[in-house]
């Protein structure tokens, strides 16, 4: 089993909860902002949404942002994603970076709005700039799929970004590249560092993708226990690829005690979790039986 491309991972990372309204506001309507965050605060969003309209209005930009959480959410009014566009719009052009990076993706995925990749890159890359990991990543995942442009390098720039803040996520993507080569110079040890950095974070994939490398011997000295270590791992997150590797540990013995009971049990897991190899291997036990 050799290590496959593996399809790059992507999340739009929407902040929307009422721990991201912002108590902080204009001096002279501090009092009617706060009234609203304690209203939102005890789930009276109508009451919330009433109160910061007037101030939205006069250009108030925590306000703005806030009737755009609303109305993408629907607490307190109608969800009507146009409006939280137009919202979020007003607050973002002005600065806020949480608007901004919420636009940005309202316009990636088209909701409320046309779909548009040159309008989502534009406001994504003003988070992105302002050291924002999730923007990074989605700015990333952009270059990489070809949403605007395909740049692998651009696409590498971001992730590196954020992986080095600590974003799993961006952390095996970048992991990904430097193991195929895209956009950055092909390098087996880099991909092993960073597939690392993600596995211990618990992202199942890194932790599958750090257990071939151990398996394989690709870019880190080969160690069958720490393949088992790295697959086990990510089978006990129900991925079938790490289940069925395993399985195959066990029944060879390698890097652990040979156990074919073990391993037709991981076989069937793998099954159960979408593996066709997992599922013929697992029905041959069976019949041997």
């Amino acid at each position: 089993m050799k290590l496959k491309k593996t399809m790059l991972f992507f999340t739009a990372l929407f902040a929307f909860s009422t721990a991201t309204l912002s108590p902080v506001a204009w001096a002279d309507n501090a009092s009617q902002f706060n009234q609203g965050f304690e209203a939102a605060e005890k789930g009276d969003f109508q009451t919330a949404y009433n109160l910061w309209k007037p101030l939205a209005e006069q250009g108030n930009i925590d306000a703005q942002f806030n009737l755009g959480l609303l109305h993408y959410s629907g607490f307190g009014v109608k969800q009507d994603y146009q409006q939280a566009v137009e919202w979020f719009t007003k607050a973002a052009e002005q600065g806020l970076g949480e608007a901004q990076y919420n636009l940005g993706n309202m316009y990636l995925e088209g909701q409320g709005v046309k779909q548009d990749y040159t309008q989502a890159i534009k406001w994504l890359t003003k988070v992105a700039e302002q050291n924002v990991a999730e923007a990074q990543y989605n700015l990333g995942m952009m270059y990489y799929n070809k949403q605007g442009v395909q740049d692998y390098q651009q696409a590498a720039k971001w992730f590196t970004k954020a992986a080095e803040q600590g974003f799993a996520e961006a952390q095996y993507n970048l992991g990904v590249l430097y193991q195929n080569g895209e956009g950055v110079k092909q390098d087996s040890v880099q991909a092993v560092k960073w597939y690392t950095l993600a596995a211990k974070q618990g992202f199942s994939q890194a932790q599958f993708n750090l257990g071939v490398t151990y398996d394989y011997g690709q870019g880190v000295k080969q160690d069958s226990a720490q393949a088992v270590k790295w697959y086990t791992l990510a089978a006990e997150q129900g991925l079938a690829q790490a289940q069925f590797n395993l399985a195959v540990m066990y029944d060879n013995g390698t890097g652990v005690k040979q156990d074919t009971q073990k391993a037709k049990e991981w076989f069937g897991q793998s099954c159960e979790n979408g593996s066709q190899a997992g599922c013929e291997v697992y029905r041959k036990l069976h019949e041997e039986k």
